[in-house]
């Protein structure tokens, strides 16, 4: 049994710096929407959890990243900066009055905090799910990821395929023990789009599975953070493999000495997927944290 949403999305195409983007929306068309931002390989469609449980009144608009879900793919590869770009023209488009709302999920979440510190004046809060960053890099990786980064170039890694959506869905349960079965199949059928002879793909370009060649440099996003005037909510699961693998980076303290107005809670039986697992306490926080924003 998939899962079926209770307030169906409206679905739309926006040209983007040169890329069709899908964009969903949910409740009342408005010129100062809440902007749901996912994270790497999902889509906007594992919102649709949160729209069924936020007040009707919120205007929710959901994007789809370039090479995500129903957007077009980038002919010129995945590059970081081109997130902020793309977030830009989604602001002059659908937030032209002023400073916007975002909500952004693990890679969703480093793009959302990091542009309002670039540009502070067009963001006045923001809702972070596991956005966290990456751990730090050392000059000396430099040579070893250029050279995979050009060994890929020769033999670029593929995304797996699956016998059916219920075949990815009971993968995702698997991965994820505290995702429901209805909510796995909703997602696996968003997900993936089918193939000729045969199974089912996943609705993302290959190319976003090589390795950036350049390293990640966690200095420089403190920089960045460290210039937010919009309140922030980080949200931890309390469960979450991410906060793991990130150690003291990945902790409260590491973010409270670089972020100001920073608010954090845990949702202490959730993963990283919170969105997936905990949709009414994720919509709960929106409305209280963005509902006066």
């Amino acid at each position: 049994m998939s899962y079926e949403p209770r307030r169906p999305a409206r679905q739309e195409m926006l040209l983007i710096r040169g890329l069709m983007h899908r964009v969903l929306r949910w409740g009342p068309d408005s010129d100062d929407p809440v902007l749901l931002l996912h994270g790497w390989a999902d889509s906007a469609d594992s919102f649709q959890f949160i729209a069924d449980e936020i007040a009707p009144e919120f205007p929710l608009v959901a994007l789809d990243w370039r090479g995500f879900g129903h957007s077009e793919w980038s002919p010129a590869g995945y590059w970081f900066p081109d997130y902020y770009a793309d977030l830009e023209q989604l602001l002059d488009q659908l937030c032209p009055a002023g400073a916007a709302r975002l909500v952004g999920h693990s890679m969703g979440g480093n793009i959302s905090m990091t542009y309002a510190g670039i540009r502070p004046s067009r963001v006045r809060g923001l809702v972070n799910l596991e956005g966290f960053g990456l751990p730090r890099t050392e000059p000396s990786e430099a040579p070893g990821r250029h050279a995979k980064w050009l060994d890929q170039l020769r033999e670029a890694p593929e995304f797996g395929d699956y016998a059916d959506t219920a075949d990815l869905a009971h993968r995702l349960m698997r991965r994820n023990p505290r995702l429901t079965q209805d909510r796995a199949a909703f997602i696996a059928r968003c997900w993936t789009i089918p193939l000729q002879g045969g199974g089912v793909r996943l609705r993302a370009d290959p190319a976003h599975r090589l390795v950036n060649p350049y390293l990640y440099r966690r200095e420089e996003m403190e920089a960045c953070w460290r210039q937010l005037t919009a309140s922030v909510l980080m949200v931890f699961g309390g469960k979450s493999d991410l906060v793991t693998h990130l150690g003291m980076e990945g902790g409260e303290a590491a973010f409270r000495h670089c972020i100001p107005n920073l608010r954090v809670e845990v949702l202490a039986d959730a993963g990283h997927m919170l969105h997936h697992e905990e949709p009414a306490a994720i919509a709960r926080f929106i409305e209280d944290f963005l509902g006066s924003a």
